[in-house]
């Protein structure tokens, strides 16, 4: 119960920073400061939840621990549970924020197929394609869920380090892809704000389907490189 409330307060503060970077900051801060926001909050919550629950607080990267025999299944569900409702909980708040002062400049809205998309949801930006975003999914989550993989590795990895390339790898996917269809590699991440955005289901799928293609070939690499040690989760 400890590691499942661990993970439902950390990808709740993961969506309510670093979503609200965007959605109250993102005027100011743009796309550079948005990928850092990300990758600041993941660092932060790697250290204050990591030895708890290991801090996955994203479903693609359960997925790869369980996949890597890291964790049981049972354990792996009860993980992605806890990160949609962090993640609805997180996206709530910010939807409070936006109730609560209409008049304030928030950023995190897009103009998509389905109208005007806002709380920093996963659409495709003007521009983009579902092929083009649905690549940038899968890539971006490999190289991701790799360095995940990688540092936190119980005979390769790098202690106490992985938390800050770990969240380095967010930033840095993020700060690539956030023009492409504002960055998931999470589906929780996804999932939240679409809750109080209908108008970002319709891209959905592909926030699901990318990280989990994404997360499926970066345990298959790193078994292959690392020759399949065990590892902690």
């Amino acid at each position: 119960m400890k590691k499942l409330l661990a993970e439902g307060i950390g990808t709740m503060f993961l969506v309510l920073l670093a979503c609200g970077s965007a959605v109250l900051a993102g005027p100011h801060i743009g796309v550079l400061g948005i990928g850092l926001c990300f990758g600041l909050v993941l660092v932060c919550l790697c250290y204050a939840i990591g030895n708890i629950s290991g801090c996955h607080v994203n479903p693609a990267v359960s997925l790869a621990v369980f996949l890597s025999g890291r964790m049981s299944f049972k354990e792996c569900v009860g993980y992605i549970v806890a990160q949609l409702i962090g993640a609805t909980i997180g996206a709530g708040l910010l939807y409070a924020f936006m109730q609560l002062a209409p008049d304030f400049d928030f950023g995190g809205i897009t103009m998509n197929d389905n109208g005007q998309s806002y709380l920093a949801t996963n659409v495709l930006q003007p521009g983009a394609t579902p092929g083009m975003a649905l690549l940038s999914e899968g890539l971006l989550t490999f190289f991701f869920v790799l360095v995940v993989l990688g540092t936190t590795d119980a005979n390769k990895g790098f202690g106490k380090f992985a938390g800050l390339a770990i969240g380095l790898a967010l930033g840095l996917v993020n700060t690539v892809g956030i023009p492409v269809d504002n960055c998931s590699v999470n589906p929780a991440r996804s999932f939240g704000p679409a809750v109080f955005d209908p108008s970002a289901w319709g891209d959905f799928w592909i926030m699901i389907v990318g990280p989990v293609v994404g997360a499926v070939i970066a345990v298959l690499c790193w078994k292959a490189m690392a020759g399949g040690n065990k590892s902690i989760a």
